[in-house]
């Protein structure tokens, strides 16, 4: 059973800085793309970032020269490196993993809460 274990979550001031991180275990096929998304109260899950297995990443808009995705693909890994938080970053962050045959999993969310 895959299992995706989060960690790196808080309440930081704005300004500051948080790093999550997200670990894969069980019985995967390959990972092909590992990457976050958040969702704030009364809105909609919205991308973040995500990572590939060749390095390619993809950044939301509003998260650019901010946040940085990193991967490390033996450990099964994933990072979101967040600066200069804001408050309209506070949601709960979801891991996410997609395997080559385009089989999904989420991981069960940690909250990030900025203050302002």
């Amino acid at each position: 059973q895959v299992q995706l274990v989060e960690s790196g979550g808080g309440l930081v001031q704005s300004g500051e800085s948080l790093r999550l991180s997200c670990t894969a275990s069980g019985v995967l096929f390959s990972i092909s793309l590992m990457g976050w998304y958040r969702q704030a109260p009364g809105k909609q899950r919205e991308l973040v970032a995500t990572a590939d297995r060749r390095g390619g990443t993809n950044y939301a808009d509003f998260v650019k020269a901010r946040f940085t995705i990193s991967r490390d693909v033996p450990k099964s890994t994933v990072y979101l490196q967040m600066n200069n938080l804001k408050p309209e970053d506070s949601a709960v962050y979801y891991c996410y993993i997609q395997d080559i045959g385009k089989t999904e999993y989420w991981g069960q969310g940690t909250q990030v809460t900025v203050s302002s």
